[in-house]
């Protein structure tokens, strides 16, 4: 089986694999180890920006969306704090749709892109608002995507900003190793990672751990998304994804990872992410609505605000 070096190696275009690359001879002379100019680009641009936080999963369908956009309205509720949400899931953008944001549109201005505001001190950015159609199909492959992150990092005019918040698709491939690059000069603080209680959810999970221990992405902590049902009427909870290998729980004792807290299913989330409106304002005395509160509020003191710790340790 023939390995691709990497274009930082040695034997980059000069290898067997490399034969017939349109790219070989490029890489052979050494010109593709230089480091992208766009990384200090974007180090400069977001120096305004003073936390950078990726939600990740290796898992497609644990819901990294609905936590990452509820989680920036957690965070825009303190009116002294600046969030911005980025969604960087270029063939699946559910960010509009959830943030009520559907048909907005980018305007372009002297100083860059400017973002779609929710609430004054709640700005987002999708390719979402790229398409003429949400039923639009964004056929690309890798270099294409990999563009269209860094015109988002270097051209949007995020302005002063506490929070950036990154929304990512399932897996560990472009899109993951594209944030990670453009972001190696500005810096991530940490990584939210999401799963579900049951083994299949984990599996994969554990493998997006450990690529952010080999991309050197500090793991700030583990939600575990649809923890059991509790009925609006009878408040019994209910097992809907049951934990057979321990859950989030002891996967988390055993890789030594905070668990940051657990968010029950609640079917009027669905409800709340389809009408585009805050599922926190919407019912927030649910028992998850309380479950994403305490999370940001427990957690708040000790990893948002204190990420500068992170940044000393991987996992």
């Amino acid at each position: 089986e023939k390995v691709v070096p990497h274009k930082s190696s040695d034997q980059a275009g000069k290898s067997s694999a490399c034969q017939g690359c349109p790219n070989q001879n490029i890489c052979a002379s050494g010109a593709a180890k230089a480091p992208d100019p766009a990384i200090e680009e974007i180090r400069q641009k977001l120096t305004s920006v003073k936390h950078k936080i990726l939600v990740l999963s290796g898992k497609g369908g644990v819901g990294k969306s609905t936590f990452s956009a509820h989680l920036s309205h957690a965070l825009a509720s303190d009116d002294s704090k600046e969030i911005a949400l980025l969604d960087v899931d270029i063939c699946g953008p559910s960010i509009p749709k959830i943030m009520g944001l559907e048909g907005e549109q980018v305007h372009q201005s002297g100083s860059g892109w400017s973002p779609v505001y929710v609430e004054d001190n709640l700005a987002v950015m999708s390719i979402g608002f790229l398409l003429s159609s949400p039923d639009d199909a964004v056929i690309w492959r890798g270099p294409k995507k990999n563009g269209m992150i860094k015109q988002f990092l270097r051209d949007v005019d995020w302005g002063e900003v506490d929070y950036l918040i990154v929304d990512t698709p399932p897996g560990t491939s472009d899109e993951h190793l594209s944030i990670v690059q453009y972001l190696s000069g500005a810096g991530i603080d940490g990584a939210v990672i999401i799963t579900t209680p049951q083994e299949v959810s984990l599996q994969d999970v554990r493998k997006e751990i450990r690529f952010c221990k080999k991309v050197k992405i500090p793991v700030i902590g583990v939600i575990e998304n649809m923890s059991g049902f509790v009925c609006p009427k009878c408040k019994n909870t209910s097992q809907i994804f049951p934990p057979t290998t321990g859950g989030a729980q002891r996967m988390c004792e055993e890789l030594n990872l905070p668990l940051l807290g657990r968010v029950p299913l609640d079917p009027r989330i669905g409800r709340s992410c389809d009408e585009g409106r805050s599922f926190l304002t919407e019912v927030p005395d649910s028992p998850a609505a309380v479950a994403y509160q305490n999370i940001v509020q427990s957690n708040k003191n000790l990893v948002f605000c204190s990420l500068h710790f992170n940044k000393q340790s991987t996992i």
